[in-house]
């Protein structure tokens, strides 16, 4: 047996709960997976080791039709099971959601009421001391209230920005009915960790983005003030000056900062658009260009997981996890993928961040993200179990995951060679800066 060191590092876990809503209805990746039906699956997150797992105790699942119709019957079983194996829950409220249809995060009762629901959810469960109430609020608001892909569909600034401010409120009302079950309770609050680069003609646009992915982290720390590069943009999309001066003087800052990572989180903004055959430019209304993934169009440019880990270090001296890292791609892939941001995550350790953990997201796979959920095509991507056939059948990451857990050191678990990712290509477009 190969030596093994102290683990610097957890190895989190996390299912991936998505209930979102298109037009009028509303899917849930817990029930497409067969999660919600297989209570075996919680073995095969013990079988794991791991320390903590995001799970989902989500208002739309509880009380889907009416705020005093709870159903706690499977959250109790499951939760339950958790404690009893000595797995942390990192309990989420809201995935992706609007909330149910009663209280939707485009009218006013939204905050009061996943408040109190979150407060019911604390009291049933008092020993849970982690909690992320809304999932990805930024992401969130881009989709729902930027590029219309889920309800309310909204295609402008200020339906972003209302959708963003919602969810915080949400978020610090929902954590202070908590603390008041469990004053010892923690905010680990997750968004994309991104980053845009851009060609020259477009450069501020990526500068722009690269302010507002900061928006949900900043203003629950209580530091979008009037010198705040964004300050005007919010203002201007119909934030109010009281609104966002609430944030400052009642803040609630993460005990945790989850950072989100995908291979398509670093995006690149390119003016010249001719050399994108398959690609629909998109416009800010001043330019147009072509939003891809910069593995595609300029990978030399790409600065990894663990750089922009530094980032948020820099920015906020607050701990951080990597709370999702998931590749849709074969088993040899994704182990390539879990073992760079492994890597890259002790990288940031050592340069001196309060790196705390990795988590191996989408335990039990995925279907239709390739589309973000916009439509049902049941496209299916594996995660540490494959359960395509109706059964959770480990794959060669479980593996991994036991023996990252066991302290062993994450270069003799990668399969040799690069992931695709890591590989020069061929740019694009010939005049990529």
């Amino acid at each position: 047996m190969p030596l093994t060191r102290p683990v610097n590092l957890e190895i989190w876990g996390g299912i991936e709960c998505t209930v979102n809503r298109v037009n009028n209805e509303y899917q849930d990746q817990v029930r497409r997976s067969g999660h919600h039906n297989r209570v075996e699956d919680m073995d095969c997150i013990t079988s794991l080791g791991i320390k903590s797992i995001r799970y989902p105790v989500l208002w739309e699942r509880v009380a889907p039709e009416h705020p005093e119709h709870l159903d706690w019957n499977w959250t109790d079983e499951r939760l339950n099971r958790l404690r009893d194996a000595g797995i942390n829950p990192i309990v989420g409220l809201i995935h992706h959601g609007c909330g149910p249809r009663y209280a939707t995060f485009d009218g006013p009762a939204y905050a009061t009421e996943l408040a109190r629901y979150a407060r019911r959810v604390a009291e049933r469960y008092p020993w849970v001391t982690d909690y992320t109430p809304v999932n990805e609020p930024l992401t969130t608001a881009r989709f729902a209230g930027l590029y219309g892909h889920w309800y309310p569909h909204g295609q402008s600034d200020a339906h972003f920005v209302r959708l963003l401010l919602r969810q915080v409120q949400a978020t610090i009302r929902a954590m202070a009915q908590i603390r008041a079950v469990q004053p010892a309770a923690r905010l680990i609050q997750t968004d994309d960790l991104s980053y845009v680069h851009s060609t020259s003609g477009v450069r501020y646009q990526a500068d722009f983005e690269n302010e507002r992915r900061f928006l949900t982290w900043d203003l629950l720390c209580g530091c979008v003030v009037p010198d705040h590069a964004l300050w005007n943009y919010l203002l201007a999309s119909g934030a109010t000056e009281a609104e966002l001066w609430a944030f400052v003087e009642n803040p609630c800052p993460p005990s945790i900062i989850g950072a989100n990572h995908y291979v398509t989180s670093e995006r690149f903004l390119d003016e010249y658009t001719t050399g994108y055959p398959d690609w629909i430019p998109g416009t800010n209304g001043t330019h147009y260009y072509v939003d891809t993934e910069v593995v595609r169009a300029s990978p030399e440019q790409r600065l990894g997981v663990g750089k922009l880990l530094m980032q948020v270090w820099e920015r906020y001296g607050l701990p951080i996890a990597v709370t999702e890292a998931h590749l849709g791609d074969c088993v040899e892939e994704q182990k390539r993928w879990l073992g760079e941001v492994w890597r890259q995550a002790e990288e940031a350790k050592r340069a001196g961040a309060d790196v705390r953990a990795v988590t191996v997201w989408a335990l039990f796979g995925l279907y239709d993200w390739h589309c973000l959920l916009t439509r049902q095509e049941n496209r299916y991507e594996p995660g540490a179990f494959n359960v395509s056939s109706g059964r959770a059948i480990p794959t060669e990451l479980v593996e991994m995951i036991v023996q990252l857990g066991n302290g062993r050191p994450v270069e003799e678990l990668m399969p040799p060679g690069e992931g695709w990712w890591q590989m020069k290509q061929e740019a694009c477009h010939p005049m990529l800066v």
